[in-house]
């Protein structure tokens, strides 16, 4: 995979090792909790996100930050953004680097042994999404490795993913298969709405394996039901553009101005056309 180009930020950093290391990590984590009466036992705590923290959750952060905390000793400066612990500086906090973290998108899944649960880290030198330079998703269930450099392309391990690939629709012109995320039973009204626009829904669990499976084509298209957190789609999303696909948080300002930090600013659309993006965005979310 090409590298991120030079500069004089921590972008030049090994990231993708950083993110292998933690992949390698986080398989001992889960491998020391094999079934779900392990995975769902709770510290006690809540992250900075608003969710129950598992021990799974809280063993994947530390094997992620152990790569972080090298890097850091190794003279790189940069902001954290994770799930669990919130902001962590490392260095003056005056570097405009941001890593973005989700240890487990989709821990739901984990806890229960449901097949996709992924790792998501992203690096910015900027606040929104926008900003993104470098994404990383590891699909645990599928055992897929997807990347991402800015303006450098998208890969599915190792292999660079076709931009040219279209949207399929039925012969009625709607989506042949779209994906919906944060499926709260309170909001799956809705969905009602995607009618008009796809034929089938597929709820994957985890926003970032499910924005993936747009960058590759699978799906034809991704909704969210409620606001997502920056952890959940930062990485993600980058992947979906360098894959020739359109990504947007339509209650921001700008499609991508939805900032990198921890709350959930608003819910995430992605697309193979920009015609359907826009079809999406329309549709009525909480």
């Amino acid at each position: 995979m090409p590298g991120m180009g030079p500069t004089d930020t921590a972008l030049d950093a090994d990231w993708l090792g950083a993110c292998r290391g933690a992949v390698a990590g986080l398989r001992d984590v889960l491998a020391a909790h094999p079934r779900t009466r392990q995975r769902a036992v709770e510290t006690g705590d809540r992250g900075e996100g608003g969710d129950r923290t598992l021990v799974i959750d809280e063993g994947a952060e530390h094997a992620v930050f152990a790569q972080l905390d090298a890097l850091h000793a190794a003279g790189h400066r940069f902001t954290a953004v994770s799930e669990e612990r919130g902001e962590v500086v490392y260095g003056d906090g005056t570097d405009d680097v941001r890593v973005v973290i989700d240890p487990i998108d989709g821990s739901l899944n984990a806890k229960r042994l449901l097949p996709h649960y992924a790792l998501s880290i992203a690096v910015a030198d900027g606040p929104t999404m926008a900003d993104v330079a470098f994404a990383f998703v590891y699909d645990f269930g599928a055992g897929e490795e997807w990347t991402a450099v800015r303006g450098k392309g998208a890969w599915l391990d190792g292999e660079q993913l076709d931009r040219s690939l279209p949207e399929r629709r039925a012969r009625d012109g709607r989506l042949e298969l779209l994906g919906i995320e944060q499926a709260d039973p309170r909001h799956i009204a809705a969905a009602g709405e995607l009618h008009e626009v796809s034929r089938r829904l597929r709820v994957i669990g985890a926003i970032a394996v499910t924005l993936c499976q747009v960058a590759a084509a699978r799906l034809d298209g991704m909704v969210s039901l409620l606001n997502c957190r920056a952890v959940d789609a930062a990485a993600a999303q980058l992947i979906v553009r360098e894959a020739g696909g359109h990504v947007a948080f339509p209650k921001c300002d700008e499609p991508l101005a939805a900032p990198l930090d921890v709350a959930a600013r608003s819910p995430v659309v992605a697309a193979r056309s920009a015609e359907t993006l826009a079809a999406l965005a329309r549709v009525p979310i909480v």
